[in-house]
């Protein structure tokens, strides 16, 4: 596998361009992305499809919306992403602990 190759972690990496405008901390740090599925475009076999499975830091998350176009349009920047896909998902409920160590330093929690 080239190291251009498309992967998970490169999702997740670019995903990290996505900023809570409430929080100012990334959604990856924030711990809203739960999964992030790659599989083979059924029409054009060099590029992949992306699923990803976010959630909101609350149900009634304003910002909601705004992460999840976000989301998609630095995803659908990669090279070789046929489609993608965002389900906003609320199970399990996001928690604080799910945050990054970085993200807990970012905003005082400790």
């Amino acid at each position: 596998m080239s190291e251009n190759a498309l992967c998970e972690d490169k999702v997740r990496e670019a995903l990290k361009q996505v900023i809570d405008p409430e929080l100012f901390v990334n959604i990856v740090d924030l711990g809203l992305i739960y999964t992030v599925d790659l599989q083979a475009n059924a029409e054009e076999e060099s590029k992949t499809d992306i699923t990803i499975e976010m959630t909101m830091t609350s149900p009634m998350c304003p910002a909601g919306p705004q992460l999840v176009a976000n989301s998609r349009q630095v995803v659908e920047a990669l090279d070789d992403v046929a489609e993608v896909e965002i389900k906003v998902v609320m199970e399990p409920p996001w928690t604080q602990d799910m945050m990054t160590e970085d993200a807990r330093d970012q905003l005082g929690i400790f």
